[in-house]
C-alpha cells in the first residue's frame, strides 16, 4: 500500500479503487505510507516558494516571508491537512449509516487520502507563489479529484450508482464547509497578531 496504487489512481481509478476496497490496512499504515508522504509535498514547496521566490506586488521587487515565519506556516498547514483526512473520513464513515451499511474507518480513510492524491500533487506547484499559475494547475486537480470522489464512493462503500451520486455529493459539500471554515480560522488567527511576517526586497 506504500504509495502503490497512486500512479494506478490517476490512470485507472476505477480498477484502482477496487484493489484498494479489497486489502486489509491499518489506520497508522495508511498515514505513514500515503497521506503523510503525500501531505508533505505542499508544505515543503509552500515554505521554498514563499522564503526562496516570493511573489511580485506592484513595481517593486519581489516579497517574501521570514524563514520563521513560514516555517510556523507550514508546520500548521501540514496539520491541517493531516486533521483534514481524518475528519472527513470519519464523516464519510457516519455518512455511510444512511446509505449502506457502516464501513470501516480504514476503508473511508483511504477513500479520503486516494480522493486528494490529485490535490496532495499538485502542491508542488507552490514553490512558485504565483496565483495563475497555482490557479492554472490547481483547478484540474481540483476537478481530477470530484472525479476520482464520485467514481471512487460506489466502490468503496459498495452501493449502487445512483446512492454513490448522492453520497459523494453530500462528501463534496461537507468538504467545501470545511475548507470555508478553514480559511475562516485562517482570518481570525491573522486578527490576533498570528500572521505570517513578509521580507520586502
Amino acid at each position: 500500500m506504500i504509495l502503490k496504487h497512486v500512479w494506478g489512481i490517476l490512470s485507472e481509478p476505477r480498477l484502482t479503487w477496487g484493489s484498494i476496497r479489497d486489502e486489509r490496512w491499518s489506520a497508522a499504515q495508511i498515514y505513514l505510507g500515503v497521506i503523510i508522504p503525500l501531505s508533505l509535498i505542499s508544505p515543503v514547496a509552500g515554505y521554498i516558494g514563499t522564503t526562496q521566490f516570493g511573489w511580485q506586488i506592484g513595481p517593486g521587487g519581489p516579497v517574501t516571508l521570514t524563514p520563521s515565519s513560514a516555517i510556523q506556516i507550514s508546520v500548521a498547514y501540514f496539520g491541517a491537512i493531516l486533521i483534514s483526512v481524518f475528519v472527513i473520513s470519519l464523516l464519510i464513515r457516519w455518512m455511510s449509516e444512511t446509505y449502506g451499511e457502516i464501513k470501516p474507518l480504514t476503508r473511508c480513510l483511504a477513500l479520503a487520502a486516494y480522493t486528494a492524491v490529485p490535490l496532495f500533487l499538485v502542491g508542488v506547484v507552490q514553490i512558485f507563489p504565483v496565483l495563475w499559475i497555482n490557479f492554472l494547475f490547481g483547478l484540474p486537480a481540483l476537478a481530477y479529484s470530484v472525479y476520482l470522489l464520485y467514481s471512487g464512493v460506489p466502490i468503496m462503500m459498495d452501493i449502487p450508482p445512483e446512492k454513490g451520486f448522492l453520497f459523494a455529493s453530500a462528501v463534496l459539500a461537507v468538504g467545501l464547509v470545511a475548507l470555508v471554515g478553514l480559511l475562516a480560522s485562517t482570518v481570525v488567527l491573522w486578527s490576533f497578531g498570528l500572521g505570517p511576517a513578509f521580507i520586502s526586497n
